[in-house]
């Protein structure tokens, strides 16, 4: 009798054991927070030599899931869907390079602003584009559903712009002579003037804008919490760090 007591404490202490362990597992489960992006903007989003999506907004993202305890996951797609996505679930939130306009605002929410861009114009080096007056009557190619996209057809007409799945075919039909020029961000354009030659920037800049991330209007909780890890890594300098990262001071 007294063997089959001890038998049956040691089954109850293997049987609390094993319980405790499947707790345990479960509240060290981390919850994952998609980022949708598309990733053809350097530096605020590129597939690096690992085949992984990089760049200023893919760290800004991890840094905040790692203050809210989650696992970052990211999702590369076609800009023009990001906006569509993130409002039906199927992500969490949208890092892309991605400007605040109105328009976006009747669809989604906004972060508060994590960066600032600057459109420009790029044209070939023996170009006759010398300011932004000159692109009146000009073929301009953009990257479809970006700001430039917005402005330039808003500024010129459906007609003058020419929209292509991301900024490198922009360039690609402006050296081919398809286009007469492209409106982009500036960091991008920079790194795509450096790769191609034949290329420039004009001085003059098209419109300033700021970046931030796009979450769903009926997904609030993740709203503050994404503006309060935020908030937290600007005083702790960690956005600044992570800017400077990719763009060098001139």
């Amino acid at each position: 009798m007294k063997h089959i007591k001890i038998l049956s404490l040691i089954l109850a202490v293997v049987m609390v054991a094993a319980m405790l362990g499947a707790c345990s597992g479960k509240t060290t489960e981390k919850e994952v927070l998609t980022m949708g992006t598309n990733a053809a903007f350097p530096p605020y989003e590129f597939v690096d030599e690992n085949n992984k999506v990089a760049g200023i907004d893919a760290e800004i993202a991890a840094a905040v899931a790692e203050k809210l305890g989650m696992e970052l996951e990211i999702k590369d797609m076609a800009f023009d869907s990001l906006i569509t996505a993130v409002s039906s679930g199927s992500i969490d939130v949208v890092l892309a390079g991605m400007t605040v306009t109105p328009e976006r605002e009747e669809s989604v929410n906004f972060s508060d602003s994590y960066a600032t861009g600057i459109q420009v114009v790029i044209v070939k080096e023996d170009s006759p584009i010398a300011t932004i007056d000159d692109l009146a009557d000009k073929k301009i190619g953009v990257q479809t559903g970006t700001t430039g996209d917005i402005y330039c057809a808003g500024d010129y007409g459906e007609d003058a712009v020419a929209r292509y799945d991301n900024g490198a075919l922009a360039v690609a039909a402006l050296q081919n002579g398809q286009v007469d020029c492209v409106v982009i961000d500036n960091e991008p354009a920079k790194a795509f003037v450096a790769a191609n030659e034949g290329l420039k920037i004009l001085d003059t800049e098209y419109i300033t804008e700021n970046y931030a991330a796009a979450i769903a209007k009926d997904n609030t909780e993740l709203l503050e919490k994404f503006n309060k890890a935020l908030a937290e890594l600007k005083a702790e300098g960690k956005l600044d760090e992570i800017i400077a990262k990719y763009i060098k001071a001139e």
